[in-house]
Formats: structure tokens, C-alpha cells, sequence
């Protein structure tokens, strides 16, 4: 199963039309759409999505233009994080489906011509996994407690947790076992919530059980990975604490961290990347790497270990066009010299939407609980994407996001499942506003999510905003998706390179020359700008008043131009 891509029909329309199938290096410049499943679409009519729905959908992101798919994690789990704990790396969980479904979804995607990308959940597994179980169940001495950072206690009688760190997720990052005979045990490291317990990647059980995770996937024909936590698989030698009073989590993302971002871990990929070039037909990993600047990315990204790393710098950038102009050119400049491809990305399953953040003032960060103004949120949105597809690289989409889809800020309490949420001192917590599932059509009580209800609360206004309110009206945010991926399509050059040449252009206003004869002007103001007119118009997010030689560029707006 590990062709089956080149198994495709190729006398099928959609065969024929492959945007990146048969092309070396298709990653390069692939736009690539996040799925989460369980938001995406409902197969069964359990309330919950599953394989079976995204396959269903497949033409929609097929006819919405992207190239490859990535699917949030659907393997066993408990789900006390939404599947990020993992108990099982080789089945599928029920509530998602089978074996067989995953195979029959990938095998339908490459018939479309999509490839896909699965998550890999490599830094913790689930306290449900079964290397875990019987390390508690074995007791101290368990050499499967090797595995995992299990740690004697401070104080006394080892009461107090081996060192100062915090999890993510809120509160301490260790918690304290019971020995089999009901004493009090030792202690195990979780960088995230206690159902989570982190692996000992200095072990080599755990890098040989994950290499061969990498091939039984890619084996099913997968084409690649989404890594996830992949700065976080390599802890300090000795795990020393960090001080700083309870305000370590304001520190994350500079360069002291001892349980992120270790050098270390650029081993494990190297080993990695000489399996994925086994495979055939250019198979890639992605890292989700959080790290204090783009240079220190750019080491996931060298020409022997990982292909693409999240570009977390943009998706944290306002939207202001001294400080977009400013990133972009540390992104590009710092991917130059290893050769990896720069990433755009707005939105994802672990940040409010960006028509949320944009509706709100600057400076408040990725989770937000506040409304803000949606109109203004949206005519950002829109602005935004067209900036981001002009831009060389590669590009993410989260689902939803081509409906102009803002954050559900008013989530009853009693509904949301993030587990950050409900630990103190922690994260804000307000992911589940991200994850509501989308909406489908104008009618239904899920707008046709599935015919079993929505297992977070779909907001009465979404059906307005569903696929099927927005298709075929060219004002609509779906429609101007549509075209932008399709301008980026027949455009090849568009994505490729590492440069843009920057145009003079008003303050606030961004304005670049890409692939000789394409311009793409932002204007980030909230007022009207006149300019020199660029060229032909070729898509708007909002459109100009054109004369003969100026045009005016309406607040919050982006214009493609050829010229």
C-alpha cells in the first residue's frame, strides 16, 4: 500500500487535473488544509465527525483547490486531550472509525489527487498506553519506567515533586504515583496534562517502537507527518529546575527552557528523514516546533532532517504592515540557508480563528473569549489570506477558516472539553471555540454536520456562513478561497522561490512584486489608500475603485494584480 498515489485511475477527470501528484517536491509550495476530525463532518450520526465523514468531503477540498490534507490525531485514545494522548499509534480509535476506513480514505484522497498527512503524537503517550500501564502496574525497578521519566520525590518522604516545572497545561508537571502495595511512589513528568506522561527519548525502545510507527503509516500509503511537540522530545541532562517563582510559563519561548527546543532532538529526525526517503514519492514531516526565534526553526528544517516547520512567528504577527513585512522577510531570510521552504499560517485547532483575533485589539494573544467587532474581523480575515497565498512557501488552512468562520467566544462552560480550561494557572484554555464543528448546509440541527447533532454547540448565525449558503456567490469568503487557490494553481511560480521584491507603497500599506509579473498590494489601514494602479485586477478581497492610473485600495484589503 505504499503507492497509492501512482495506483490513481488516471483517466479520471480529477486524475487528470492533479495539482501536486506526480511532482517532485510538491511540498515546497503545497497548500495544505488541516482537518479535525471530530469537527469535520459526522459519517455515522453519533454527533461526533470520523473518517468516514472526511472521506465524504474529500470532492469539497478537492474542488476548494488544496493540494494535501493533514488530519488531527484519530488513533486510540482516551481522549482526555482530544486524542493527543495516545494509547495505541497503530489503531484507529472507534469513535473515529477502523483501520479499514483510514485505508479507504487515503486511498480515495490519492484518486482525487490530495495527499495526506497524519498527525504524530511523539513527546507523550496517553497514561493509557501499554508500556505505561505496566510500569505502574510493575512497580519501582519496572524497566518499562525507563521508558518514561519516572523520578523520586524531594523533602522527606519525597513528597514534593523531583523540580520546579509546570505543565503546559497548568499546575505542576509531575504527578505522584502509588506503588502496588498502596504506598506512596515515585513521580512522572507531563509536560501537559497527567493523562499525558512524557516519553524518555533518550531510551532507545522509544526511538525504535517510532520508527517503526513512521513505517507502518507510511506503509498505508500516508505521505507524511505532522510532528507534533517536535521541540519538545529532549529534556535537559539532570531535568534542572528553572526557578523564576510560578512565572515560568511567562518565559516560554526564549532559549532557557530545559524541556524544550534541546539540541538533541535533531538526531531523532535525522533518523526519521532517512526513513521517509525510503518511500517513494517524496514523503514529509512537518514539525510543530514553538521555538524563541525563525533561525532557531530553520534547524528542524535542515536538507537531512525535516521538510517543513509551522511558522508560529506570522501566525502571532498583527496585522500592521510594518510588522508583516518585518516577519516575512526574517522567515524567508532565515529558510534561505538551509534550503526548506517557508510556512504561512492564520489558524489552527489550538488558537482562536483569525477572524476572531483580528476583530479584537492587538497585543492580546492567540486565545481569546472576546467577540470583538466580526465585521471588521472578517474584512481582516479575507485581507489576510490573500496576503498569506501571494507569499513563497508553503501555506496552511484550517477547516473552516474559507467560510469566514469567526471563534464561538460564548461557549457555556459546562460544554467545553479542553483540559487546559479547567486547570488553574494554566493556558486560558479556550480551544474548544476553535473546534465547534462546521457547518454544511442552511438546514439542520447540525447544518449538516451529521444527522445526530454536534457535539459542541453550533451557533445559530453559522447557517448563513455553511458551504451551501456560500457557494456561488462571488462575494462570499468560500467563493474567494476558491479563486485565490485557483489564480495560485495556474500560477506555479506564485509559491515557489524564497524572495518577494518590495514595491514603494504608503505606510500601512504592503506592496510586492512575486513571480515577474504577479503584484499582490495589503492595505492594512483602516482607511481608503490611493496608489499608482499595478496592473490588470485579478482578485479582491474587497474591491478598489480603479481609474486610469490610480486605484483606491479600500481599508483592510488585499489585491492581486498581473502586470
Amino acid at each position: 500500500m505504499t503507492q497509492h498515489l501512482a495506483d490513481a485511475t488516471a483517466g479520471t477527470d480529477a486524475a487528470a487535473d492533479r495539482s501536486t501528484a506526480d511532482r517532485p517536491g510538491w511540498w515546497r509550495d503545497a497548500v495544505i488544509y488541516q482537518v479535525y476530525p471530530r469537527s469535520f463532518a459526522d459519517g455515522n450520526g453519533d454527533g461526533m465527525g470520523d473518517l468516514e465523514g472526511v472521506r465524504s468531503r474529500l470532492p469539497y477540498l478537492r474542488h476548494l483547490g488544496v493540494d494535501a490534507v493533514w488530519l488531527s490525531p484519530f488513533y486510540a485514545s482516551p481522549q482526555a486531550d482530544a486524542g493527543y494522548d495516545v494509547s495505541d499509534y497503530r489503531a484507529i480509535d472507534p469513535m473515529f472509525g477502523t483501520l479499514l476506513d483510514a485505508d479507504a480514505l487515503i486511498r480515495d484522497a490519492h484518486e482525487l489527487g490530495l495527499r495526506i498527512i497524519v498527525d504524530l503524537v511523539p513527546n507523550h503517550s496517553s497514561d493509557q498506553h501499554e508500556w505505561f500501564k505496566r510500569a505502574l502496574k510493575e512497580g519501582p525497578g519496572s524497566a518499562l519506567r525507563d521508558r518514561y521519566h519516572f523520578r523520586s520525590g524531594k523533602g522527606t518522604d519525597g513528597e514534593l515533586p523531583p523540580n520546579d516545572w509546570e505543565s503546559i497545561f497548568g499546575g505542576p508537571a509531575w504527578t505522584r504515583t502509588t506503588n502496588p502495595d498502596g504506598t506512596p511512589g515515585d513521580w512522572y513528568l507531563h509536560l501537559f496534562a497527567p493523562e499525558q506522561p512524557d516519553f524518555n527519548w533518550e531510551h532507545p525502545a522509544v526511538a525504535d517502537e517510532f520508527r517503526s510507527i513512521l513505517r507502518f503509516w507510511l506503509d498505508m500509503g500516508t505521505d507524511g507527518f505532522r510532528v507534533d511537540v517536535a521541540h519538545g522530545l529532549v529534556k535537559a541532562e539532570g531535568l534542572p529546575d528553572i526557578g523564576g517563582d510560578g512565572e515560568q510559563l511567562k518565559l516560554l519561548g526564549n532559549d532557557v527552557m530545559p524541556f524544550f527546543d534541546q539540541d538533541g532532538v535533531h538526531e531523532i529526525y535525522r533518523s526519521w528523514r532517512r526513513i521517509l526517503d525510503e518511500y517513494p514519492g517524496d514523503r514529509i514531516a512537518v514539525a510543530e516546533a514553538w521555538t524563541p526565534t525563525v533561525e532557531r526553526t530553520a534547524h528542524y528544517v535542515r536538507p537531512d532532517e525535516l521538510h517543513q516547520a509551522f511558522n508560529f512567528q506570522y501566525l502571532g504577527t498583527h496585522w500592521d504592515a510594518a510588522e508583516l513585512r518585518e516577519v516575512i522577510d526574517t522567515s524567508l531570510g532565515a529558510m534561505r540557508p538551509v534550503g526548506a521552504p517557508a510556512t504561512w499560517v492564520l489558524s489552527n485547532h489550538d488558537v482562536t480563528r483569525h477572524a476572531t483575533r483580528f476583530a479584537n485589539p492587538a497585543g492580546l494573544g492567540t486565545q481569546l473569549r472576546e467577540a470583538g467587532d466580526r465585521a471588521l474581523g472578517l474584512r481582516r480575515a479575507r485581507a489576510a489570506t490573500l496576503l498569506m497565498l501571494a507569499l513563497p512557501g508553503s501555506a496552511y488552512l484550517y477547516q473552516g477558516e474559507e467560510l469566514g468562520l469567526p471563534d464561538v467566544t460564548d461557549l457555556p462552560d459546562e460544554v467545553r472539553q479542553d483540559p487546559s480550561f479547567w486547570r488553574a494557572s494554566g493556558q486560558d484554555g479556550f480551544r474548544d471555540g476553535c473546534r465547534v464543528p462546521i457547518p454544511w448546509t442552511v438546514e439542520g440541527d447540525s447544518y449538516g454536520f451529521g444527522t445526530g447533532g454536534s457535539w459542541l454547540p453550533q451557533p445559530a448565525a453559522w447557517a448563513d456562513l455553511s458551504v451551501e449558503a456560500q457557494t456561488g456567490d462571488p462575494d462570499s469568503t468560500l467563493e474567494l478561497y476558491r479563486s485565490a487557490l485557483a489564480v495560485r494553481r495556474e500560477q506555479p511560480a506564485l509559491g515557489a522561490g524564497d524572495v518577494v521584491e518590495w514595491l514603494d507603497a504608503p505606510e500601512g500599506v504592503l506592496a510586492f512584486r512575486r513571480a515577474g509579473s504577479f503584484v499582490c498590494t495589503a492595505n492594512t489601514t483602516g482607511e481608503a489608500v490611493r496608489i499608482p494602479r499595478p496592473g490588470r485586477q485579478l482578485l479582491a478581497s474587497a474591491e478598489p475603485l480603479t481609474g486610469d492610473a490610480e486605484v483606491e485600495l479600500p481599508a483592510d484589503s488585499t489585491v492581486w494584480w498581473a502586470v
